[in-house]
């Protein structure tokens, strides 16, 4: 079988051939360069060579709620119908899923070497796991083990939950960030643009005048032993902590979180010795549910590709492999 898998973000679009079971010619793209998906799909296919036509089936894995016909990106201008899109292209069908359900999915193809540890621990067997990264959003999703030894993907939109306040301090900037923002949820500050606006909303609460525009200078900044900066940095993951943690309680996750996204990544060693263990499991009574949870931070290169590939051939029910 030859397929197109995408995995389509806010900021970015990331396409790939499926043959074999596995991904090729990966290609990433932004999706700022694009008026809407067919066009970025079509200049993907002409760098690598491929009709459009030899294409058996299509799976696109995006960030926002999916269902019915129409779909709207979360963070990005582009706007799909699944009929005009197959329409456009000469194709008989689109697979579309939430992108954090291909992330979920993709998780059963990780191998060992692309997982670090952050809290050790013991899956057990038969139990749900979480899923959860910032990117250019905050996904959610939870993988669950199927009888046959199969996985089925839950999509959702755990991102936009109210954000959880467990100090003084976090209550002072969630009164800042509501002002601004009206309802504030976990994504307002666990995301790239989330880690500049909890920079900015800090300096507020302190008298301080911000030194930096970006995320990534704040991360830099943070990274190279700057004070406020690094300050900063460790509220986003003691945040994270606590909204992992409240996810792990909700699904029952004892199969273990995987961490993914474009940020936490490039922060690992600093994410490792940060307050998000502490965080994960201030849970007061429920506390010791998390004493042998393990967490992992996956450094896959495309694990949503990978995982949109998995969707592909659940549907057309060829037994995958996992890795």
């Amino acid at each position: 079988m030859t397929g197109l898998v995408g995995d389509i973000g806010g900021t970015n679009a990331r396409f790939a051939l499926w043959r074999d079971q596995r991904i090729e010619s990966v290609r990433v793209v932004p999706t700022a360069d694009f008026s809407c998906p067919e066009d970025a799909i079509r200049a993907y296919l002409q760098g690598v060579g491929q009709r459009v036509e030899a294409l058996e089936a299509v799976c696109l894995a995006c960030a926002g709620p999916v269902s019915g016909d129409a779909f709207a990106f979360t963070n990005n201008h582009w706007r799909l119908s699944r009929q005009a899109f197959c329409r456009n292209l000469g194709l008989k069908d689109l697979l579309l899923i939430n992108d954090f359900a291909a992330m979920a999915l993709g998780m059963t193809r990780v191998r060992d070497d692309e997982l670090i540890e952050v809290c050790p621990g013991r899956s057990e067997t038969g139990r749900a796991r979480l899923v959860i990264g910032p990117g250019t959003g905050l996904g959610v999703a939870t993988l669950l083990p199927l009888g046959d030894g199969g996985w089925r993907a839950l999509p959702g939109e755990g991102g936009h939950v109210c954000l959880p306040i467990g100090t003084a301090r976090e209550a002072a900037l969630w009164g800042l960030l509501h002002e601004k923002l009206g309802h504030v949820n976990a994504e307002a500050v666990l995301s790239g643009g989330g880690l500049l606006a909890l920079y900015r909303t800090s300096c507020a609460l302190d008298g301080q005048p911000p030194r930096f525009t970006t995320p990534a200078e704040v991360t830099a900044a943070a990274l190279a032993g700057d004070t406020y900066a690094s300050s900063v940095l460790e509220q986003f993951c003691v945040w994270l902590g606590r909204i992992a943690g409240d996810n792990v309680l909700t699904t029952g996750a004892q199969g273990g979180v995987y961490i993914v996204g474009g940020i936490v990544p490039r922060i690992v060693e600093f994410f490792r010795h940060s307050g998000f263990r502490q965080s994960f499991r201030d849970k007061g009574c429920m506390s010791r549910y998390f004493d042998d949870l393990p967490v992992w931070v996956v450094t896959a290169e495309y694990p949503g590709l990978e995982g949109a590939g998995v969707a592909l051939q659940q549907l057309l029910q060829v037994p995958y492999r996992t890795r």
